[in-house]
């Protein structure tokens, strides 16, 4: 029981937001690892160039998310949330039709976009359900549920992919967007003031007192971004009989995290959380990527979730506490614009350097990124935030 004077959290509108996230996520998280088998299985990608597939959709990303922020802080959240996810869904049947390379890039780009929109409406729909006192808590939870899908997904979709079909992940994954869909339809969103119609500026779209700590963010993600895509093939290279089961590891790890790291951001300790965070993800992609065996390869799998599982939630809590509650979106689209480079990055470079090295080079890659962005948070992450935060 939560005490009398606690804001209540566990609404019935921030369990539709988390499920309708769940689903959304698991949907997308399906085809993450199973693309880069079918595309050099069946559609005759070299490796060197699953990268350029991969990336298609977080460019598109990059491109929808600065005018998410705008749009979310100017329309209705709910409305945007609810067309966006019907968009994202409805494109889930162009893959049927994908018979090419070319047709493949474009389904995919057309994806990156609706998701993008998708995935900003409806986490700062989740801000704004969220009591104030309890943000951080209620961020971690939220992306909690995105994070796990990401996890389940691709254990999911390997399992499908061997035994089934690429085709029947499909059938899946707009099975549960549907689910999603309904899901939104529930949520109760909070009465905002109707805001006038501002002059455009780039502000809107970037949070520019942040930028440092967006250059900062790029670094670990890079790293998250070469999970999804090529942790399936490390580990059919390395004899793991299941690669999937990184990925309840994984989920085992955020859901950890998120026990104790929310309550201590919202405590005033967000800046050993990211630190502590960036050295655990730094240290398990090390052993990941110099260990070869089933047990190095979980338990990897489960610090790489502890560590991610912290980080993320109390990244996105310093653009929060940066900006003025009229920017919640763009500050949310800023901080997911960060990720979604990094990401990208992580699948482009991945790409070339598993095809042209090694999985471990890739891994070893990854960890020194992490341990670098150690050095830039402690020198210049930290003290910008301390001298520009608003809450």
């Amino acid at each position: 029981m939560e005490p009398s004077s606690t804001p209540k959290l566990w609404t019935l509108s921030y369990l539709n937001v988390c499920i309708a996230n769940f689903l959304m996520a698991c949907s997308f998280n399906l085809l993450m690892p199973s693309i880069p088998l079918y595309i050099t299985e069946h559609l005759g990608v070299p490796q060197t160039k699953t990268g350029i597939v991969l990336a298609s959709y977080a460019i598109a990303i990059l491109m929808i998310r600065p005018f998410s922020g705008y749009l979310v802080d100017l329309y209705p959240r709910k409305k945007i949330l609810l067309i966006s996810f019907i968009c994202y869904v409805a494109i889930f049947f162009g893959y049927f039709y994908a018979v090419t390379i070319f047709v493949f890039i474009i389904v995919r780009f057309f994806h990156g976009l609706t998701w993008g929109l998708s995935t900003v409406s409806s986490s700062t729909l989740a801000i704004d359900i969220v009591p104030s006192e309890r943000r951080a808590e209620g961020i971690g939870y939220f992306g909690t549920f995105m994070n796990v899908a990401m996890a389940i997904g691709p254990f999911i979709a390997i399992h499908i992919y061997q035994n089934y079909s690429f085709q029947i992940l499909l059938y899946c994954a707009i099975f549960m967007g549907i689910l999603g869909i309904i899901a939104v339809s529930f949520i109760k969103a909070p009465e905002r003031p109707k805001l006038e119609r501002e002059k455009i500026s780039f502000d809107r779209f970037f949070l520019l007192p942040a930028w440092p700590i967006f250059l900062n963010q790029l670094l670990p993600s890079f790293a998250w971004g070469t999970i999804g895509p090529f942790v399936a093939q490390y580990g059919k290279q390395i004899n793991i009989p299941n690669a999937g089961i990184f990925f309840l590891f994984w989920a085992g790890g955020i859901i950890a995290s998120r026990i104790f790291s929310g309550r201590m951001v919202d405590k005033g300790y967000i800046h050993l959380v990211n630190t502590s965070a960036m050295g655990i993800v730094a240290v398990a992609f090390l052993a990941f990527a110099l260990i070869h065996n089933i047990v190095a390869f979980c338990v990897s799998g489960l610090f790489i979730g502890i560590g991610f599982g912290m980080m993320f939630p109390a990244l996105q809590t310093l653009y929060i506490n940066m900006a003025e509650n009229n920017q919640r979106g763009t500050a949310n689209s800023t901080y997911l614009v960060g990720f979604d480079l990094g990401l990208a990055l992580g699948m482009l470079v991945g790409g070339y350097i598993s095809g042209i090295y090694s999985f471990e080079v890739l891994f070893l890659v990854a960890s020194g990124l992490c341990f670098f962005s150690i050095v830039v948070y402690q020198s210049i992450s930290k003290r910008l935030y301390n001298r520009k935060k608003l809450r």
